[in-house]
This record gives C-alpha cells, sequence and structure tokens, in this order.
C-alpha cells in the first residue's frame, strides 16, 4: 500500500497536495511504482494488471480460476452490496453464481452462502427504506401546541425520558443504525463526476444512489430542529431553561460515548437563532458545562478541537476491550465535506494521463475507516418508547420556531416585532 501523507497535510494553499502530481521514479507496462508501492497507470493498463493470465494462472480452466473469482464476488458483495440493487448487475452475477455453482460441491455451497447473504442485505435495505418512508409522511408541524398555548401542559421529551443518559445511548442506537445503512459506494456517487477522458456515456455510476447518505443527514437536521422545538415550547421561563440543561447533559453524555454527530446536532439546535435569542432564559442557565462542549466542537482551525477528540475516540476504539469504548460516529457532515475537498483538490488523472492511484488510496483509507466505525453493535439497551418518540414526534418549522420563541419572550424591535405580527397571521391566523 503506498505511504500517504496525514490527512492535514493533503493541502497546500492552492487547496491540493502538489507532491500527488509528481512523476513516479519507477515505471513498467504503463504502471508507475514508488518504493513497489503503486502510485498511478493508464486504466487500461491498471485493468490488466487485474486481468488473470498464463502468469497469474497457469491453468485457465474454471478449476483453477473459480476460486478468486469466488473471493472477487463474496468480497464484492460485502463490502458494496447495493451495486446489487441494479437489475443488470444482479442479473450478470446470476449468471456468473450459475455457472460457477454447477463446478464442485464446494463452490456450490460457497455460492449459495453468498447470494443469500446479499438477498438478506438487500431486503434488510429495503425494509429500512420503507420505514423512513413512513416516518417522512407522518412528520408534520407542531402548530397545533402553539393554537393551545398557554393552556394544557404539552408532551415533551422529559416526559417520555426524563434521565439524559438515557436518550444519548437512545440516540446512539439511532445513529448506528442509520450508518450501518449507507453503502461505501454513496461516498462516491455523491461526488461522480463525468470523466471527460471516458467515453462510456452509459457508465453505470451515472446513475447516482444516496437515499441512506442523505437520509442520514436529514436526521442530524430533524435532531437540531427537535432540540429547538422542545427548548421554544414551554410556556414558563424556569421550564424552558431546565430543558436548555438537560439537553446539555444529554449533549456531555454523548461527548463521552463518542457519538459527535448527535453532540454537533444538539448544539446546532441551541444556537439556532429562535433559541439563542431567549436572553431571559439563558439568564437561568448554569451554561459552564455548554461552554466547555461548544469549545470542543468549535469550527476555527478547521475544527482542530473536534478533530482532536475524534482522533482519541478513534485510538481507544483501537484498544477497546468493551462495545461502548470502540463507539466513534464522526460529526458526518464536516466527514463529507473533507472527503468532496479531498476528491475536488486532487485530480482523478496526472498530467500523463494516468490515473492518481494516490488519490483513490487516500479516498479509500478515509472511508474505510468510516465503514470499521459503522460496524460497531450498539451496547446500550433499547428503548422503544423513546425511540419513537425521537424519529415521529413532529417538530416545528423555523417560521413556527421565530412565532414560538416571539410567544415566549416578545420581540425587542420593530423588525421582530413586524416578524411577529406576520408569523401570528400566517400561522395562527390571528391578528
Amino acid at each position: 500500500m503506498p505511504q500517504t501523507p496525514p490527512f492535514s497535510a493533503m493541502f497546500d494553499s492552492s487547496g491540493y497536495n502538489r507532491n500527488l502530481y509528481q512523476s513516479a521514479e519507477d515505471s513498467c507496462g504503463g504502471l508507475c511504482y514508488h518504493d513497489n508501492n503503486l502510485l498511478s497507470g493508464s486504466l487500461e493498463a491498471l485493468i490488466q494488471h487485474l486481468v488473470p493470465n498464463v502468469d497469474y494462472y497457469p491453468d485457465n480452466q474454471m478449476r483453477k480460476i473459480a476460486p478468486k473469482i469466488l473471493q472477487l464476488l463474496t468480497e464484492w458483495t460485502e463490502t458494496f452490496p447495493y451495486d446489487f440493487r441494479d437489475e443488470r448487475m444482479m442479473r450478470n452475477l446470476k449468471d456468473l453464481a450459475h455457472r460457477m455453482a454447477s463446478g464442485e460441491e464446494t463452490y456450490r455451497k460457497n455460492v449459495q452462502q453468498m447470494m443469500q447473504c446479499l438477498i438478506r442485505k438487500l431486503a434488510a435495505l429495503s425494509q429500512y427504506e420503507e420505514v423512513l418512508a413512513k416516518l417522512s409522511s407522518t412528520a408534520t408541524d407542531r402548530l397545533t401546541v402553539l393554537k393551545t398555548k398557554p393552556q394544557s401542559i404539552q408532551r415533551d421529551i422529559m416526559t417520555v425520558c426524563s434521565d439524559p443518559y438515557t436518550l444519548a445511548q437512545q440516540l446512539t442506537h439511532i445513529e448506528l443504525e442509520r450508518l450501518n445503512y449507507i453503502g461505501p459506494e454513496e461516498f462516491v456517487q455523491a461526488f461522480v463526476q463525468k470523466d471527460p477522458l471516458d467515453n462510456d456515456k452509459t457508465c453505470y455510476s451515472e446513475r447516482k444512489k444516496t437515499r441512506n447518505l442523505e437520509a442520514y443527514v436529514e436526521w442530524f437536521n430533524r435532531l437540531s430542529y427537535l432540540v429547538a422545538t422542545e427548548i421554544c415550547m414551554p410556556v414558563k421561563k424556569k421550564h424552558r431553561a431546565r430543558m436548555i440543561e438537560y439537553f446539555i447533559d444529554v449533549a456531555r453524555e454523548c461527548f463521552n460515548i463518542g457519538n459527535f454527530n448527535s453532540l454537533m446536532a444538539i448544539i446546532s439546535g441551541m444556537n439556532m437563532s429562535p433559541v439563542s435569542r431567549l436572553k431571559k432564559t439563558w439568564a437561568k442557565v448554569k451554561t459552564a458545562k455548554f461552554d466547555i462542549l461548544e469549545h470542543q466542537m468549535d469550527p476555527s482551525s478547521n475544527f482542530y478541537n473536534y478533530r482532536t477528540a475524534l482522533r482519541g475516540a478513534a485510538q481507544r476504539s483501537l484498544t477497546a476491550h468493551s462495545s461502548r469504548e470502540k463507539i466513534v460516529i464522526p460529526f458526518f457532515s464536516l466527514l463529507i465535506k473533507d472527503i468532496y475537498f479531498l476528491n475536488e483538490g486532487c485530480a482523478n488523472r496526472l498530467p500523463n494521463g494516468h490515473v492518481n492511484f494516490e488519490k483513490f488510496w487516500e479516498l479509500a483509507k478515509q472511508v474505510s475507516e468510516f465503514m470499521t466505525w459503522k460496524q460497531v453493535e450498539c451496547p446500550f439497551e433499547r428503548d422503544r418508547k423513546v425511540l419513537q418518540y425521537l424519529l415521529s414526534v413532529p417538530v416545528f418549522s423555523e417560521d413556527a420556531l421565530y412565532l414560538a420563541s416571539y410567544e415566549s419572550e416578545g420581540p425587542e424591535n420593530n423588525i421582530e416585532k413586524d416578524r411577529w405580527k406576520s408569523l401570528r397571521s400566517s400561522l395562527l391566523g390571528r391578528v
């Protein structure tokens, strides 16, 4: 494997590492090596390098080739199962599997096991996507809460789960489940662009399928809005302050667990303008713990503090003695941003037309680390009531959040007064 520089050194002032463009010292058959590490090559040479021939297999009979083909297909279906949601791909796989299964009994059993495992994964994915669709269709705005304020006390997160540590654990359940359904190919397809040097206009990769990746980003947004909704909803100032302190404790436990995505979503929700403007409420909050969490997730210096904490969690995961210590859930939007800039900052092709192999090694390293993290099983006991609330309770829209905020603590200037009147008219039908 080529020795690649650390991610922080990948980019210079121009946005990319120029070392990735330097020529290798040795070249052989269209492939370039440095210290016996493959750095680049033409697409044709790389493909030819993988094709069986007399040097790879002295006897090209199926009996000799089959183990290699079976190994390739097994790794492919295990690592990139979503590729086979495409009918053409599945049809080709079944045809090849049938040919191999017609041989020795050992191959037949292994092929059957491979196909069964793939079908189970695809079935589980379909069920997961059906659940997501149902959740999306039932998600509505909590305007009814605003219309009934300040009458009966409304149901909130603290009536469902009074313990912030339990809530952090249930958030971790949701995070790990949703991470698990993101296929590594979705990272590639999220940023794929047609290579002008490729003439095949019917390339399979053009059909971008990133629904699970997008659903995970939507979950982050939902959690942020849920936090803001829960804070803005209570009628009394002391209840809003207590809700803020509750979420601070949830966020701190997420940090301790290694669940950085939920942590950042909670902080984002608490920093939304409708929440941050509640000065009278914040005056009643002990903010020392919140200040520490904000410092950890400070975006300055390219999220230096967060990246340091992430490296610590990743190291803990490598030496873990329990499932809890293995948990690493990265701040997903930043992970996507890192991969995007690595992809955009370094060319797919070197000036000589060779595929920039080292770039793809670096991309593979980042995605492989994510793949390791997403396969961790959540060690906490599931609480169906709490999970159901987190996933399905309606949340305020941005306009509804502002209206709830103004209803809780009145407008401070003419601009806010005008917006308050407009929102009361459009959302509540009141003058």
